[in-house]
C-alpha cells in the first residue's frame, strides 16, 4: 500500500498542490497536517506512520514536508526502514525501496552526523576560547558572597528566613542551598 503525506505550515496555505502530486503518485490513503515542520507532534504524520505495515511506502511530496531537519528526516526514515517500510520523495526522487534510494540516504546520513560532528567540535572549540579568556558560560549566580555575608548576619540578628532571602534578592530555597542548616534560624520560618 502506498501512504500519501502532505503538510503546510499555516492556515494560508494549500495542500492542493501536494495532494494533487500525491494521487497522481497512486497513492491508497493520504494523511494531512496544518502544523510547522519545527513541531514534534503532528497527528496526521504520526497517524500515516502508525497505519503502514511492512511492505508499505511512505509517499511525499518533498523531503521537506516530512522532516524538521536533515537528522530528524533520516531518524523518521530509519524507523521506517526498521518496520521494513519504503519512502518515496516525489520531487527529490528518492526512493528507498530501491538500492540507489537506499544509496541516496546513506548519503544523507553520513552528511548529516559529519554536520552534527563539525557543530560539536566548533562549539567545543568555542567553549575553549571562551575560558582561556577567563569567561564562563552559564546563568550567573545568585549568590554571591556579599550576600552569604549579610544573609549570615541577618540571620543572627533574628531576621526570618523569608525576610533575610528577600531582602538580599534570592528565594528562600537558595538560602537553604548556601547556607548550612546549622546556620539558617529557623525564626519565623513555617
Amino acid at each position: 500500500m502506498r501512504i500519501g503525506y502532505a503538510r503546510v505550515s499555516t492556515n494560508d496555505q494549500n495542500l492542493d498542490l501536494q495532494l494533487d502530486a500525491l494521487r497522481i503518485a497512486r497513492c491508497d490513503r493520504i494523511f494531512e497536517d496544518q502544523a510547522s515542520g519545527s513541531r514534534a507532534d503532528r497527528p496526521g504524520l504520526a497517524a500515516a506512520v502508525e497505519s503502514a505495515g511492512k511492505g508499505d511506502v511512505l509517499v511525499v511530496w518533498r523531503l521537506d514536508r516530512l522532516g524538521r531537519s536533515l537528522p530528524h528526516l533520516i531518524d523518521v526514515v530509519a524507523n521506517l526502514a526498521n518496520r521494513g517500510i519504503g519512502f518515496q520523495s516525489l520531487t527529490e526522487c528518492v526512493d528507498t525501496t530501491s538500492a540507489g534510494g537506499k544509496l541516496v540516504f546513506h548519503i544523507f546520513g553520513a552528511l548529516a552526523e559529519f554536520e552534527r560532528s563539525l557543530i560539536r567540535e566548533r562549539t567545543n572549540a568555542g567553549l575553549q576560547a571562551a575560558r582561556s579568556r577567563g569567561r564562563i558560560g552559564g546563568r550567573p549566580r545568585a549568590m554571591t558572597v556579599e550576600k552569604v555575608t549579610a544573609a549570615r548576619r541577618l540571620l543572627r540578628d533574628g531576621t526570618a528566613v523569608r525576610d533575610v532571602a528577600s531582602a538580599i534578592g534570592v528565594s528562600v530555597p537558595t538560602l537553604y542551598r548556601w547556607l548550612p542548616a546549622s546556620e539558617v534560624l529557623r525564626v519565623g520560618a513555617e
